[in-house]
């Protein structure tokens, strides 16, 4: 089992780049988005870019990632981790990355601190409108980094991925977060930033396996979605009305 989340990305790679990782939904917009491990892979490498080259965070720094459920939550996972980032679900942090819901909020920390802000359209595109002075646009500066990324300082297993939870502890599979088995797919309301919604990507990460996170779920599609997904596993289906 890695005990680092580059040595577990890079063992995915090997295993089955190809297979699907991140699919994400939006059933009040319509939205589909599918990562196969690659392209996830892919995502990490420049969000880590991003976050070492462009905004100068090393080893060990805080970073908070406010957005809702969504398939770049993961994505910001990953390349905190990947460059050895630990990440906070609340208060005090080096960086911050948020949503559009967000911006107004975090706008005036952009001048002490990093703020990066997403407008979670499709494809990470770009805000439409200008951002506040000092905000940096994912939607425009992610495209510019470079496809690969080697830390000059990698994370170790005690390198904290939580406040006092290190990359080998929150890589190893526990039944006791969420009983899973190896290889399943997972269907989710959860929020993968959230604390609460954080094991709907890491277990299945650890089991070799998969996760349809569904935002704005509808009840009424629910099953027919778990279906088409081949989801093994489900957690937060959506009551009915």
């Amino acid at each position: 089992m890695a005990s680092t989340f580059p040595a577990l990305l890079a063992a995915l790679l090997r295993a089955d780049a190809g297979r699907p990782l991140v699919t994400f939904y939006d059933d009040a917009t319509g939205e589909r988005v599918e990562l196969s491990v690659a392209t996830y892979a892919n995502w990490v490498a420049k969000t880590s870019s991003l976050f070492v080259e462009e905004l100068d965070l090393a080893r060990g720094d805080r970073i908070r990632v406010d957005l809702p459920t969504h398939w770049l939550g993961p994505v910001f996972l990953g390349a905190a981790w990947n460059v050895g980032l630990t990440v906070v679900p609340d208060g005090d942090a080096d960086a911050f990355v948020c949503g559009p819901d967000g911006l107004e909020g975090y706008a005036g920390r952009a001048g002490e601190h990093p703020v990066v802000a997403c407008a979670l359209q499709p494809l990470g595109v770009r805000f439409r409108d200008p951002l506040p002075a000092d905000v940096h646009d994912f939607g425009v500066e992610v495209w510019s980094q470079p496809d690969a990324f080697l830390p000059w300082d990698p994370p170790g297993a005690d390198e904290e991925a939580l406040p006092g939870t290190g990359q080998a502890t929150l890589l190893t599979p526990s039944d006791d977060v969420l009983p899973l088995a190896d290889g399943d797919r997972l269907i989710t309301t959860a929020n993968p930033v959230s604390p609460d919604g954080l094991a709907t990507f890491v277990q299945p990460l650890v089991r070799g396996g998969s996760t349809v996170w569904v935002r704005n779920a509808d009840p009424a599609t629910w099953q027919r979605r778990r279906d088409d997904e081949r989801a093994t596993a489900e957690t937060g289906q959506p009551a009915r009305s």
